[in-house]
């Protein structure tokens, strides 16, 4: 018994302080983000700047570029089935999976933008953020947290967007969506992971934050385009090809020295 509490105090000394910090931003983050104003969804988020109809599709190509997620999702989900990424394959399954299902709610969503139909666009969303962020997790922590964490992830981040949809107040959604691009980089800072190519990872994060830039340009863009495509439509390319650097990382990776 003597002999256990050095053994103890030396690992909480080297690993306790990375949870503590990893706990930390998570929690941190979400009661920063409870303790502001609700966020109203602003009506003109609906009112995209191409609204171009081609063949009887309205919004033609921001419903048309959503056709890579469903792909790239399809793909993926066939890899983590057929031959898996280790001991974490369900929490990339969940990822490709509601990434191949944001190609038909945001093409849904694009045919006739409303808030009711938002709400078919963003549920595959949080899904695959809480697929990505417990993914991360497993690798890089403990692959237990997987079957801790999975189920409740998925599950607030469904909450996230019936939350709003219900009373209006985008800031658990906002969370959910912004808080893996905050995490995700210090549990690869924090802890190690067992593979290779783990830079695909951070270029794919890297993706969907020039996604989020594309989208809040959209009209400059479709502008300094000459109308030619939109910021919006350009998000939706730039994100999905986050989704398959992702998965071209799980493809070549290799177990690390």
């Amino acid at each position: 018994m003597l002999k256990s509490k050095p053994m103890l105090s030396a690992s909480i000394e080297t690993l306790g302080w990375r949870h503590a910090v990893l706990v930390t931003l998570v929690l941190g983050s979400l009661f920063w983000m409870l303790s502001l104003a609700p966020i109203a969804q602003d009506a003109a988020y609906h009112s995209f700047a191409d609204t171009r109809k081609f063949a009887g599709i309205p919004n033609v190509l921001d419903v048309l570029s959503n056709l890579p997620f469903l792909l790239v999702g399809g793909w993926g989900l066939r890899f983590c089935l057929r031959t898996g990424p280790g001991a974490v394959r369900s929490a990339w399954a969940v990822f490709f999976a509601g990434a191949g299902f944001v190609g038909f709610g945001s093409a849904w969503y694009h045919w006739n933008p409303t808030n009711a139909s938002l709400v078919w666009d963003r549920l595959p969303m949080t899904i695959a953020f809480m697929g990505l962020f417990v993914a991360v997790l497993g690798e890089y922590v403990s692959n237990r947290l997987v079957t801790l964490l999975l189920v409740p992830a998925v599950a607030l981040g469904i909450a996230s967007v019936l939350y709003w949809h219900w009373t209006d107040d985008l800031r658990p959604y906002v969370w959910v969506q912004f808080f893996p691009l905050l995490t995700v980089p210090a549990v690869m800072i924090l802890f190690r992971s067992n593979y290779s190519h783990r830079w695909l990872l951070p270029v794919a994060l890297g993706l969907y934050v020039l996604a989020k830039v594309a989208e809040l340009n959209d009209l400059a863009i479709f502008r300094g385009t000459q109308e030619l495509v939109s910021g919006h439509s350009i998000k939706h390319l730039l994100a999905a090809a986050g989704c398959y650097c992702i998965l071209l990382m799980l493809q070549r990776r290799k177990p690390a020295p």
